[in-house]
């Protein structure tokens, strides 16, 4: 894209080097990557540059991510509780949204700020918490347990994304469907879904990633049997280093790249549907 004629040399040279900066700080955020990706196609048990040769070995050999028991008990059950934990917070979150949304509740930031505060208290004391309010109620070491703490901390995801979207949302469009017949849920199912459900589903993958991604809660309240999968990941490093663990790495970098690519064509498409031009 060509700079405005009318631009000065000084404005010039402050917008290559805005773009020179973000591009630095950006290389910066994504050099991890970089470096993690190539090394689980490493021939040899040990992390080195360069590679002495390529290998799918750590993928689906013997003691690969996607053939060894160990590997694929943990992402079986990572994927049971996110999924499970991301029926239950969006089917909150989005409830808590729409009630909070209307300008007549009473002590609605209150409400909010109890809702988002799991996002803002460190995981490490939520975990203490849940440790402690679970050992009173026998839910320590159970699934139920697990995907609950996960709910909690995913819901505030939700409630934040479903009342951005219902900001920019025409209540009038409401009030036009009562007005000819539509019952209450009729006129949610039928007017107020579509219109918000870009903004659930983002909502909905926020939850899954964030449930999915967790490991200091499963550290406190989960037991010897349920291993998730960044639990594995955390015991592989602590344990034994092998190049498995670059193996899951990449997956679950391919994934939210897969996931941030959705969020991103959800956005669009509700701007869309609300007339907002991108």
């Amino acid at each position: 894209m060509a700079l405005p004629p009318y631009m000065t040399t000084t404005e010039k040279v402050s917008h290559y080097g805005l773009r020179i900066f973000v591009g630095a700080v950006l290389l910066f955020l994504i050099a991890p990557i970089l470096a993690i990706m190539p090394l689980s196609f490493n021939s040899e048990t040990f992390f080195s540059y360069p590679m002495p040769g390529f290998s799918t070995k750590w993928y689906f050999g013997e003691t690969g991510f996607f053939t060894n028991e160990r590997w694929t008990s943990a992402l079986k059950l990572s994927v049971i509780v996110a999924v499970a934990a991301t029926i239950l917070a969006t089917c909150l979150g989005t409830l808590a949204a729409l009630g909070l949304s209307r300008s007549n509740i009473p002590g609605r930031a209150a409400i909010m700020a109890v809702l988002i505060s799991p996002m803002i208290v460190p995981v490490i004391i939520s975990a203490i918490g849940l440790f402690f309010f679970y050992a009173y109620t026998g839910l320590n070491g159970t699934l139920i347990g697990i995907i609950l703490a996960h709910t909690a901390l995913a819901t505030p995801f939700v409630v934040i994304t479903v009342t951005a979207t219902l900001m920019s949302f025409d209540r009038t469009l409401m009030r036009a469907g009562a007005s000819l017949g539509g019952a209450p849920h009729t006129v949610f199912f039928k007017v107020v879904l579509p219109l918000i459900l870009p903004g659930v589903i983002s909502g909905a993958l926020f939850a899954f990633v964030t449930s999915f991604d967790e490991v200091i809660v499963i550290l406190f309240i989960g037991g010897p049997e349920q291993r998730t999968l960044p639990r594995q990941m955390f015991s592989g490093i602590r344990e034994l280093i092998s190049p498995t663990i670059t193996a899951a790495a990449s997956v679950l970098i391919v994934f939210s790249t897969f996931l941030l690519v959705t969020v991103e064509l959800l956005r669009r498409r509700g701007e869309r549907l609300r007339g907002i031009r991108s």
